[in-house]
This record gives structure tokens, C-alpha cells and sequence, in this order.
């Protein structure tokens, strides 16, 4: 796929230009929705270009440019509103993205309005705009993607809405920096606006205005900072941090409610073979192929899948005794050695596969949770020493 670059002012005081990249993780799988970002992204470069050779008091050409881009976003909010409304969308999603789009059009007409008494008008508008493409694009446009797949698939508009509140998205890194960005570009218009000459009532509106939008933001930020601290960051899925305190969770909530506890120990079979054969891009691909795979079986809320340690993942299945557990890994067995992912050095298999180790318990009173982790390890060992590419299961 080509790039689009957006030239967009530095942070620093260098002079120098950054660039916004599009490639394929913008992408939304929503046709329209993608083309209008991509003529978004063009408006932006047009802007910049503008920008770096007009009159920013005056420039009629700067003036039609905004207007331009202005109009194009309220275009493309409109139509996404459309899409959320005909694909049913939960209502409490529809609310807060139109609530997004509301906050755009005020903060882009204040930058137009503030631009004359701004120290360094471009670094501040492009400091704004480039990030808050980025923002609109990786999280609320991509969440409404994944409801509205969720919703042809089958879920109910509640199921998919709930379901985003536990998304991992492995592309945090790029949002969080975008993020940064826009609270900078933010936090410079303040300080620009309380040193104009604007008249007190109005710079008092506005001010409200942006430290009200600000604190949101920041407030989404610090949910979203939490949430990505339990992220494994290459693989999309719980981190060994978010998996034990999970598990302590459950293990307390089974023990009250008296439920059975299954859980799963997964290890990849000759992973440093691999490594070794075909090199660490193609075991982080592997990795993030077999993490996939464990996902798509996870069928309710309260399942589990997580990476405990290098090639080893662990799964938590509330609810679930061991005959459920161990099917649930024969499963998990199955669709990872259908992925066919080559294997020279895996014996007769020839693709890559797993072992699993599956154990189960009713939380009582004198039992403890580290003893199910050390017979589910247990049970994954002699599933290894057994030939691997199967399950073994804890005595029950």
C-alpha cells in the first residue's frame, strides 16, 4: 500500500517537519469510512502547505483551505453518524462519537478564530490536527468498525459495545503518542489565548470550553493508560500482570459461588526451533497467529486468554469443570495445527502446534489457587513428554 504523508509541525523549536504515515493499521474495513479518511488526510497536506507559505491574518487561499477541511469533516461526521444509525450501533456509542464530532468542529473553529494572537499558529494547528486525525481514526472510527462486524456476525448492539470495553489493541503505542500530542497542541492554545487581547468574557467561554474538553480527554486517557498497562504489547491479549489478578479474581468469585475453576497452560512446541529456523519477525508473527487462534474460541465475557511468559499463554475459564476445559484445549490443539504455519524442526507434525496442560478445581476453603497454576503446569509437562501437539489433563 502507498503512503500519504501529512507534513505537520515539530513540537520542538528546530523547525523541522514530522510526518503522518498512512498505511494499513488505519484502515477500518468500512470503504467509505476509509476513502473519506484518506481525503481527510489530503486536506491536512493541503493545509500544511498552505500554512507554510501564506498570510496567516489574511491569506484568502489559507481561509478557503480551512473552510475546505471544515466542511469535508462535518461531511464525513454526518455520514458516520449515518452508518452507526442504519447498523443499529448501540445508542450509548452513537452519543459519545457524535459527542467527538461536536467537540472537533467547536475546537477547529476556535484554533481559526484564535489563529492571529497564536505564537506559533501552524506548530499549534497542525499540533492539533494531525494528532486528532490519528485519535479519530485508531480509536472511535476503529471501535465502531469492530461493533458493527460484531453485529453482522451475530452480536447483539449491547454485546459489541460491551465487548469494546475490554479491548486490547496493539497499536496503544501509536494512540497514546497521538494523544500526547493533542494535549500539547491544547495545553500551548491556552497559554496563547490568556495572553491575547480578546475581550475577558469571551477568552473566560472559551477557556471553560477547552479545560472542559481537556478533562475528558485526559480522563479517556487515563482509562485507556490503565487498560493498556494490562496489555501485552505485541500479541493484542492480557499481559502475565492483567492474568494474575484475574485469576485471583475468579479464584475468589468461584469460592463464593461455589463454581468450578478450568484453567489452561499452553506452551508452543519447539518454539526456539523455530526462532532458530526462521527468525524472531516470523516467531513474533507466529506468536500473534496462535494468540488469534486461542481468542476466537473465548465464547463468553468471562474467558481468558493471556500471555504468561514467552511462548507460553494461560486461559481462564470461569464456570467451567474440567471435562469443559480439557475440550476447550483439544480445541485450542486443533486450530492451532490447522493454521499450517510451516515447522520444518517440529518432528512429523510440520507445522507449528501446541501442547496444553488442562486442570480444574472448586475453590474451597484450604485450597489455593497456586495449586491449580502448579497442576495445570504439571499437566502441560507430561503433555509434552508425551510427544506434544496434545492435552493432558490434571487428576480430577
Amino acid at each position: 500500500m502507498s503512503s500519504v504523508k501529512v507534513s505537520l509541525a515539530d513540537a520542538g523549536s528546530n523547525g523541522m517537519m514530522s510526518a503522518f504515515l498512512w498505511n494499513a493499521v488505519f484502515l477500518t474495513g468500512i470503504a467509505s469510512v476509509d476513502d473519506q479518511h484518506r481525503r481527510l488526510v489530503d486536506l491536512i497536506n493541503h493545509l500544511s502547505d498552505t500554512l507554510a507559505a501564506g498570510d496567516l491574518a489574511n491569506d484568502e487561499d489559507l481561509g478557503k483551505t480551512f473552510a475546505a477541511l471544515r466542511d469535508y469533516a462535518k461531511y464525513h461526521f454526518t455520514e458516520e453518524e449515518k452508518i452507526m444509525s442504519e447498523s443499529g450501533v448501540d445508542p450509548r456509542h452513537q452519543a459519545a462519537h457524535r459527542r467527538l464530532h461536536e467537540q472537533f468542529i467547536d475546537q477547529i473553529a476556535s484554533l481559526w478564530t484564535s489563529r492571529a494572537v497564536m505564537s506559533s499558529p501552524s506548530e499549534t494547528i497542525l499540533g492539533y490536527l494531525s494528532p486528532w486525525l490519528a485519535q479519530h481514526i485508531l480509536g472511535t472510527d476503529q471501535s465502531l468498525a469492530r461493533q458493527i462486524q460484531a453485529i453482522r456476525q451475530g452480536d447483539t448492539p449491547e454485546q459489541a459495545f460491551a465487548a469494546e470495553s475490554d479491548k486490547e489493541d496493539p497499536r496503544a503505542a501509536i494512540l497514546l503518542h497521538a494523544m500526547n500530542d493533542l494535549y500539547h497542541a491544547l495545553s500551548r492554545q491556552n497559554r496563547d489565548l490568556a495572553a491575547s487581547n480578546i475581550g475577558l468574557e469571551q477568552r473566560v467561554r472559551e477557556r471553560t470550553r477547552e479545560l472542559e474538553n481537556t478533562n475528558r480527554e485526559l480522563s479517556d486517557a487515563n482509562r485507556k493508560l490503565e487498560s493498556f498497562a494490562r496489555l501485552d504489547g505485541l500479541l493484542g491479549i492480557a499481559n502475565r500482570k492483567c492474568f494474575d489478578e484475574r485469576f485471583e479474581q475468579e479464584w475468589a468469585r468461584c469460592r463464593r459461588e461455589e463454581a468450578s475453576l478450568g484453567l489452561l497452560m499452553i506452551d508452543v512446541d519447539h518454539f526456539k526451533r523455530f526462532n532458530d529456523a526462521y527468525g524472531h519477525p516470523a516467531g513474533d508473527r507466529c506468536l500473534q497467529a496462535i494468540a488469534g487462534a486461542a481468542v476466537s474460541l473465548m465464547y463468553r465475557p468471562g474467558d481468558l486468554v493471556a500471555r504468561y511468559g514467552g511462548e507460553e499463554f494461560a486461559v481462564i475459564l470461569p464456570g467451567t469443570g474440567l471435562p469443559g476445559a480439557r475440550h476447550k484445549a483439544a480445541e485450542i490443539c486443533r486450530h492451532v495445527e490447522a493454521l499450517g504455519i510451516p515447522h520444518r524442526d517440529n518432528g512429523a507434525a510440520g507445522c507449528v502446534t501446541v501442547s496444553i496442560g488442562a486442570a480444574a478445581t472448586i475453590p474451597r476453603e484450604g485450597s489455593s489457587a497456586e495449586a491449580l497454576l502448579t497442576q495445570a503446569d504439571a499437566a502441560l509437562y507430561r503433555a509434552k513428554g508425551l510427544g506434544r501437539n496434545q492435552v493432558c489433563e490434571a487428576p480430577g
